[in-house]
């Protein structure tokens, strides 16, 4: 896997919180694939979706075509610098890990919506 940077790791009880960024573009992909409603709802929120478009022209978001969308607008984001090449992408993701079981619940281009979603899934364990 491309380069990783553990930018949070917080213990709360027997939950190891983390974001970390990566490069690698397939595990954002999985990730992505994982993530939750909230966390999609989330994203949207971070990615300023909302004022980039018409609502007209943003999918249903109770529909697969929405998801793809995001997924779009996602990796436009994450894209570090449109001349280099080859291209750069970089996503924060947000993972817990508990019982060595680790699940993804948060993926964005950010670092503070990513350290946001941590810290109220951190504050939710308390």
């Amino acid at each position: 896997m491309p380069q990783q940077e553990i930018f949070l790791s917080e213990r709360t009880n027997d939950t190891t919180v983390q974001v970390l960024k990566t490069y690698d573009r397939s595990y954002a992909r999985e990730v992505f694939n994982d993530v939750g409603d909230d966390a999609l709802k989330s994203l949207a929120v971070a990615l300023e979706i909302n004022a980039k478009y018409e609502p007209a022209d943003i999918p249903d978001p109770g529909g697969a075509e929405y998801k793809e969308f995001l997924w779009e607008e996602l990796c436009d984001a994450a894209l570090e610098d449109v001349r280099q090449s080859p291209q750069l992408f970089s996503f924060f993701v947000v993972t817990e890990t508990k019982a060595g079981k680790a699940e993804h619940f948060y993926i964005s281009t950010d670092w503070p919506s990513a350290e946001e979603y941590a810290r109220g899934r951190i504050a939710d364990m308390r």
